[in-house]
């Protein structure tokens, strides 16, 4: 398996929605989404979270390979829609680093 560097990838990826931001929503669908509003961004996060899960209960890695993709590329288009950069959210996944999910999520319910 070749090794991608996911920070580039997704880099890459989010300039492309951010090129396509501007485009037609008639032509583009990222535009079409983005039109659409939050509400419609996170409908389709939704949906493709839900065909994750199906795919790797149901159907393999291939397919939840696909499905990721897919959720991966409206999690960007989500991202764009609330002002996030993939750094941001890179940044905060090195903040976490070294420390426990279980003391990490407990910190977020002590500091809401």
């Amino acid at each position: 398996m070749n090794k991608i560097n996911s920070d580039s990838s997704i880099d890459r990826l989010f300039k492309i929605i951010e090129d396509r931001k501007n485009a037609k929503p008639t032509d583009s669908y990222t535009a079409k989404l983005l039109e659409g509003g939050t509400k419609r961004i996170t409908d389709k996060i939704k949906e493709e979270s839900d065909e994750t899960v199906e795919a790797a209960l149901r159907e393999g890695s291939i397919a939840v390979t696909r499905e990721s993709a897919d959720l991966i590329y409206h999690l960007c288009v989500l991202w764009l829609d609330q002002g996030i950069s993939p750094t941001d959210v890179f940044n905060e996944l090195k903040r976490r680093e070294g420390t426990s999910g279980l003391v990490e999520k407990e910190s977020r319910r002590e500091n809401d």
